[in-house]
């Protein structure tokens, strides 16, 4: 996403440090990792360090957030939710699947990807073209990441919308009123029915179990 705003702290860079590791002891040729958590859990900082941290081991690794793949234009998705039911529609069926598989198919055969990109400032979607050839491997976060087909390494970031208030408060993308914390519960639901696909954990307490 563009204008995304990150903060990085000491837990990222430790958790990140201990899962690079075990990205290069599994490391093969066009290696993917999906990293799964809900709003606020860290996603996108952990993605970040990972991919610096294999940076220094000569490995290119190209974060892509599936955020970006919603069926629903983020100017409309608010008023989409309420008159159609959160509980109805907030879930996996919120996301283009086909897209974001076909995007892992482009990376595992070196070929260039177009892929949809969100303004955060705008809240428009542009395109994003990238060319995978050169490109070691794929880190895709979001919230149902681990979702995604052809994944090497699935981690989960255990820290629930409960505990991550204010990290929500701090980033400032989202509104904070019932409707949001309706789309989060039903977020958490969702991310429960699909955590037992991880093979990595990130717990409550930012400690990684392998």
């Amino acid at each position: 996403m563009l204008e995304d705003v990150l903060i990085i702290t000491e837990k990222h860079r430790a958790a990140a440090d201990i899962i690079t590791k075990e990205i290069l002891k599994q490391k093969k040729e066009k290696f993917t990792v999906a990293i799964s958590g809900e709003s606020g859990s860290g996603k996108s900082e952990l993605t970040h360090v990972i991919a610096k941290n294999l940076r220094k081991h000569g490995i290119f690794a190209k974060p892509i957030h599936i955020d970006n793949f919603y069926n629903t234009l983020p100017l409309e998705r608010a008023a989409w939710r309420e008159k159609n039911g959160v509980e109805n529609v907030v879930g996996l069926g919120e996301y283009q699947w086909d897209k974001i598989n076909r995007v892992i198919a482009d990376f595992k055969h070196n070929r260039k990807s177009t892929m949809p990109c969100v303004d955060l400032v705008t809240e428009q979607i542009d395109e994003l073209t990238t060319d995978f050839k050169g490109i070691d491997m794929l880190i895709m976060d979001g919230l149902y990441a681990i979702n995604a087909s052809d994944i090497d390494m699935r981690i989960l970031i255990e820290l629930t919308y409960h505990e991550t208030k204010k990290a929500q408060t701090d980033r400032g993308k989202e509104p904070d009123n019932e409707l949001r914390w309706k789309v989060l519960e039903q977020e958490h639901k969702t991310v429960e029915s699909i955590k037992d696909k991880a093979t990595v954990r990130v717990d409550k307490d930012y400690k990684v179990v392998l």
